[in-house]
């Protein structure tokens, strides 16, 4: 039996790949939105997902795919983020705007959508669906020649804490989730841990994910820091 639908926007290898592979041993029916979907091919045909080639911050390719789901939408993510490293007196403004509308506006965009058709379903065990986003450090404290990047996170962490107050009382749980450290990925040599756990487990990551789906409505999280154990804070 189908758990219903669990969307991730921004899928790519990494943690969203881990997030579909848990997602589907749970049964729910996966969709995939990518700029590149050719890059899903190999986890489109393990997981059985369907993808989908979108900009997250396209309000008219976003409105499209939620109105392509065909069955009840129990989660959905959102991963993309950008981010410019310079002098805030050297940024281009243009690519600044653009930061902001993948990591902030896509964020809005996908919450509306997902709070429009999750607030229509019937409560299932206490609840009609979970929107998780995947914040960063960024969302707490801004760091020099990263402007960007804080603004966008900073008004997504703004983002899901309305809409958490907004929607928790709905029976939909909002969280967004401070990713405070970097990720490991075996298909990036930079980004290969050493055996030392100095860098966060995709794995390990998405399980949260999952607990902060199977949470009683009595005891929601609305924000979850996760980070290494030598990770400074």
């Amino acid at each position: 039996m189908t758990q219903g639908t669990a969307l991730i926007i921004g899928a790519g290898s990494g943690l969203s790949a881990s997030l579909a592979r848990q997602l589907h041993a749970r049964g729910h029916d996966l969709v995939l939105g990518a700029r590149n979907t050719d890059k899903l091919a190999d986890l489109a045909a393990e997981t059985g997902a369907r993808t989908v080639a979108l900009d997250g911050s396209d309000p008219t390719a976003v409105e499209a795919l939620f109105q392509s789901l065909n069955t009840r939408l129990s989660v959905a993510i959102y991963n993309p983020s950008a981010r410019q490293r310079a002098p805030v007196a050297e940024l281009d403004p243009e690519e600044v705007r653009r930061a902001i509308e993948i990591t902030a506006f896509g964020s809005f965009l996908m919450g509306r959508a997902a709070a429009k058709m999750m607030q229509d379903q019937d409560l299932v065990d206490g609840k009609r669906g979970t929107i998780l986003f995947t914040g960063a450090s960024a969302g707490v404290k801004g760091f020099a020649q990263s402007a960007p990047f804080a603004m966008g996170k900073f008004a997504q962490r703004g983002l899901a804490q309305s809409m958490a107050r907004e929607l928790h009382p709905k029976g939909i749980h909002v969280a967004w989730i401070n990713i405070d450290g970097g990720i490991s990925n075996t298909a990036r040599a930079e980004r290969t841990d050493d055996g030392t756990d100095k860098m966060l487990d995709p794995d390990a990551i998405a399980g949260s994910y999952m607990h902060l789906i199977d949470q009683h409505r009595s005891a929601w999280s609305d924000e979850l820091s996760l980070r290494p154990w030598v990770e400074t804070f």
